[in-house]
């Protein structure tokens, strides 16, 4: 009679170890028709966040999104500007503290595989830039940002 446990261990199916691509993508009211396009590219299969920063709440628009993402939604009209100056939120300001949170807590360790596209406009785009390259050491060709910008080396 075969034991039961050596059975059951060599049935077990593990989860691959291999790192999965995941995806981090930015835009603001600007860039909606472009994010759309981004997004319908994307795999099915694709996993990670979205953020679009927009002035207000009567922005929001419905996009369609890979089932394993995740879209937020910045209403500028919500948040303040830089901590203790009592000013507004600034174009770009809220999209560049959400995606750099969310890189500081996401993207850990040398086999971190997060493709970035950048669709915003140039003030959060280049904050986001210089903390993803500057402070998480990602290379810029994971980094998809607008070539009119000049934030990434030629490729």
């Amino acid at each position: 009679m075969p034991d039961i446990l050596s059975s059951q261990r060599t049935g077990t199916r593990r989860a691959s170890r291999a790192p999965r691509v995941q995806h981090l993508v930015a835009a603001d009211e600007s860039s909606l028709t472009e994010l759309e396009t981004v997004l319908a590219t994307l795999p099915l299969c694709a996993v990670g966040r979205v953020f679009v920063e927009v002035p207000d709440a009567a922005h929001i628009v419905p996009i369609v999104v890979p089932p394993r993402m995740t879209i937020s939604w910045l209403a500028r009209d919500r948040r303040s500007g830089a901590p203790g100056t009592g000013r507004s939120c600034g174009h770009g300001e809220a999209l560049a503290r959400a995606v750099n949170a969310w890189a500081d807590e996401m993207m850990c360790g040398e086999d971190d595989t997060t493709t970035v596209t950048l669709l915003g406009g140039f003030l959060g785009t280049a904050e986001i830039v210089d903390h993803l390259m500057d402070e998480r050491g990602v290379e810029p060709d994971r980094i998809h940002a607008p070539e009119r910008f000049r934030l990434l080396p030629v490729r």
